[in-house]
């Protein structure tokens, strides 16, 4: 670990900085030895990090989009060369070049972001053992090791015994509470970020490997959390914790101003945007603005609910424009009028009664 920290000492040494500045901040209000100090340190530490991270989560959403548009194409192609690989592989490529799509440009981001989670990691890894590390001297490092949230040292793990559990001054009972709840909150906020992703902001009109994957990555995940949690210090769950919890509301965010077109997501979103238009007679927002432009554009190629967005703004008298605005439409007004009188004319006469039918005509009187 210490070979492996050296290397990232770049991004250690700032981090650790960055943690003793907040805990200098909170230590003023809570107590310098205080868990709150500690724990809304590392917290604070997580949220700075995502911050200045989410242009990359905003590339990763969009290559990812770019990937799941392409599903129909991939599965049409391995279909089609299922039996010749290479002619695969080219095709594949073909379509990724002429698309200028990078099936690795999902990963990247992620990628990007290791080092400084490793960063953080490595912090508290030292907190927990003990050692120095950084800007973080030995009376720091103490004081961090000390600190306990609801009774649990931030050093100490679900699976320490009783004699390292009360030199660090607590109880197990107490350890092992606070850990476990931490890890099935951590497991739990895992899940239902990749839950909320699956049934929410996926094209339900396409099915293919990649939504099999994802679905198996809803379960597999959380398993995971619970197996490595058990050997978490409480310092490295609150990491975990808090990551999770951010990641959770991003995403909510995400699916809930920018869905994925043919989503359910997309159909609740449009279904308010359309409350909002009747409402107020205009779009009101620059995003909702480009979602509505991006529409329009599609044309002929819109999905079922973007078509129904569309018709539903017809009927009530509007047309959008491509810049994303709406405005009153004589023509739309002409054709929804038109459709309704249409369908009265189309209306089939009244079903005579079956005594009615029975009942035989008078014949008319001869003159």
């Amino acid at each position: 670990m210490d070979t492996i920290a050296s290397l990232f000492s770049f991004i250690t040494t700032p981090v650790s900085w960055i943690v003793v500045q907040f805990h200098s901040l909170y230590g003023a209000i809570f107590g310098p030895d205080s868990g709150w100090a500690w724990g809304l340190s590392i917290v604070s530490l997580v949220v700075l990090i995502r911050i200045c991270l989410i242009p990359l989560f905003v590339k990763q959403i969009k290559a990812t989009r770019g990937m799941q548009a392409l599903q129909p194409k991939m599965k049409a192609i391995q279909e089609r060369y299922k039996n010749d690989k290479q002619r695969q592989s080219e095709e594949m490529m073909k379509l990724y070049k002429e698309t200028g799509t990078n099936p690795l440009s999902s990963c990247l981001p992620i990628l990007a972001q290791s080092p400084f989670f490793f960063a953080l990691y490595s912090v508290l890894a030292h907190i927990a053992d003990g050692k120095t590390i950084g800007v973080l001297d030995q009376q720091l490092v103490d004081s961090a090791r000390e600190a306990k949230i609801f009774g649990a040292p931030i050093a100490a793990k679900f699976m320490d015994s009783p004699e390292k559990v009360a030199a660090l001054g607590a109880s197990l009972t107490d350890v092992r509470i606070v850990t476990a709840v931490m890890i099935i909150m951590m497991s739990l906020s895992q899940f239902y970020t990749q839950r909320q992703l699956m049934q929410k902001n996926v094209d339900l009109t396409v099915k293919t490997p990649f939504m099999q994957q994802q679905k198996m990555l809803m379960y597999i995940f959380p398993v995971i959390f619970a197996v490595m949690g058990v050997n978490f210090p409480v310092g490295v769950l609150v990491y975990w914790l808090t990551t999770n919890v951010w990641t959770m509301g991003q995403q909510m965010y995400v699916i809930n101003q920018n869905p994925t077109p043919g989503s359910k997501a997309q159909d609740q979103y449009l279904t308010r945007l359309l409350k909002s238009v009747s409402s107020h007679g205009q779009v009101k927002g620059r995003g909702k603005k480009k979602i509505v432009a991006a529409i329009v554009a599609k044309g002929p190629d819109r999905n079922d609910i973007e078509r129904k967005f569309i018709a539903t703004l017809t009927k009530q008298g509007l047309a959008a424009q491509d810049d994303g605005s709406v405005i009153k439409s004589s023509v739309a007004t002409a054709d929804a009028d038109a459709a309704s009188s249409g369908a009265q004319k189309r209306q089939q006469p009244k079903r005579q009664t079956k005594a009615q039918r029975q009942t035989p005509s008078k014949p008319s009187p001869k003159k």
